[in-house]
């Protein structure tokens, strides 16, 4: 189902923000599938002496998958109203649209992805700041009134329904 209603302010800005970390996210992700070693990134080698990550391949394709192409398919999503069968099995945020479900999903993993990441290279950036600002920025205006309703299964463009 598409919603051809008038979108408010606040569902546009919620695209968006989904948009800048989707963007982000592909080129950093991609960046470092094409180049494990991350020095394309300009990321130090000796970072990833992880058992578990030898190299920048596997959170590439995290970052890439989870953080990247994920955000930009809610962002159309959130502006179309899209359905799709297993984002509404996966949708625990019942009777919301899915997408907006995932809005929040993203923005839980966007916070933890930067935790690990500030765990193991155990230091601080200015660009983690920004992200963890990301990330609390698209929680927040997800759980936002206006958007809410907006998503709400049953309203169309905030417009509620009655029950007899």
């Amino acid at each position: 189902m598409t919603v051809t209603g008038k979108r408010p302010f606040t569902v546009k800005l919620l695209a968006v923000l989904h948009g800048f970390l989707g963007i982000g996210a592909v080129f950093g992700g991609g960046a470092l599938v094409i180049d494990p070693s991350g020095q394309m990134l300009g990321m130090p080698t000796d970072i990833m002496q992880l058992p578990v990550f030898p190299d920048y391949l596997i959170p590439g394709i995290i970052l890439l998958l989870v953080l990247g192409l994920a955000p930009l398919g809610i962002m159309i999503s959130l502006l179309l109203r899209r359905e799709w069968r297993l984002g509404e099995k996966l949708n625990l945020f019942r009777p919301m649209h899915w997408s907006w479900s995932f809005s929040l999903y993203v923005a839980f993993a966007l916070i933890i992805w930067i935790m690990v990441q500030l765990y193991i290279i155990k230091t601080t950036e200015w660009i983690h700041l920004v992200y963890v600002a990301l990330g609390l920025a698209i929680q927040v205006v997800t759980l936002l009134p206006s958007v809410r309703n907006h998503f709400e299964i049953g309203r169309e463009s905030g417009q509620g329904i009655t029950m007899n």
